[in-house]
């Protein structure tokens, strides 16, 4: 597996919560690729360039450690440590590291990625430092999550658009998107699922009649799912309130005067399959 454009944004979103949540200077890290070998290619307060696109090998090193043990592991002095194999002392001691925290990113039981935080000078690092660090990763690998949910949907919404499946299908993928969406950090990846979600509706045959907000979209989308406001405002991350208050908003737009109504004339105006 290759790190990708997005999957750098989301690694570099990690570093700079890690460096800001625990105040260590430096942060680095990458995804694996094949055999469980980590490539850095993330960098965050590095001096120079000699940490990037070094490959660890599982069990080698303090990131292979990591890797290997499915766990946290630290160093407080890396070229004189006992704890770890030395086979990448060289573009560590160019950076001139000497304490070093690793954690690892965990995706369904399986290591996707290595986040470091180092020093330059000898000091113990622990306690309230690797707890934060091991959130940063526990943000990473949510982000992972939702980014692995909306590729599988949006592939599954493109072959379906051309497959034919059941309506049933076509709306619980469009809902599945709609949800998803919001929660995509890059603007790349959030309007390709977005581009998905057209291909399921009229919308893609031109522009709607109606103008609906993109949050109106989703709250209708899991009307239309059956979705009561409690559970449409608990897939959406917002309140009950907050969904009440784009449904009466669409309803005006569609001159609805019940949620069944509102879901019909969207569906009419090419907003939802």
């Amino acid at each position: 597996m290759t790190t990708d454009a997005s999957d750098a944004v989301e690694i570099r979103n990690a570093l700079l919560r890690l460096r800001r949540g625990t105040g260590l200077p430096i942060a680095f890290g990458g995804l694996t690729e094949a055999g469980r070998r980590i490539r850095i290619s993330e960098l965050s307060g590095t001096a120079t360039h000699a940490l990037r696109s070094l490959v660890v090998t599982s069990g080698t090193g303090l990131g292979g450690k990591t890797v290997a043990l499915s766990r946290p592991c630290v160093v407080t002095d890396y070229s004189a440590s006992r704890q770890i194999s030395h086979e990448y002392d060289a573009p560590v001691a160019v950076e001139g590291l000497r304490s070093v925290l690793a954690v690892p990113v965990v995706v369904r039981h399986r290591v996707r990625g290595v986040l470091y935080g180092a020093l330059r000078t000898s000091l113990p690092l622990g306690g309230r430092m690797l707890d934060v660090a091991v959130e940063a990763a526990r943000d990473l690998e949510r982000a992972l999550v939702v980014r692995d949910e909306a590729r599988t949907l949006a592939a599954e919404a493109a072959a379906g658009a051309g497959a034919g499946p059941g309506w049933e299908q076509v709306r619980e993928a469009h809902t599945a998107l709609r949800a998803l969406a919001p929660r995509i950090a890059d603007p790349e990846l959030r309007a390709e699922l977005l581009g998905a979600c057209a291909l399921l509706t009229a919308e893609s045959a031109g522009p709607p009649r109606v103008r609906l907000a993109p949050r109106e979209v989703d709250v209708l989308a899991c009307v239309a799912a059956g979705a009561t406001n409690a559970v449409a405002a608990e897939r959406l991350g917002v309140t009950p309130e907050t969904v009440k208050g784009y449904l009466r908003s669409a309803m005006r737009k569609l001159r609805a005067r019940t949620r069944g109504e509102a879901v019909v004339a969207a569906r009419r105006a090419g907003w939802l399959p």
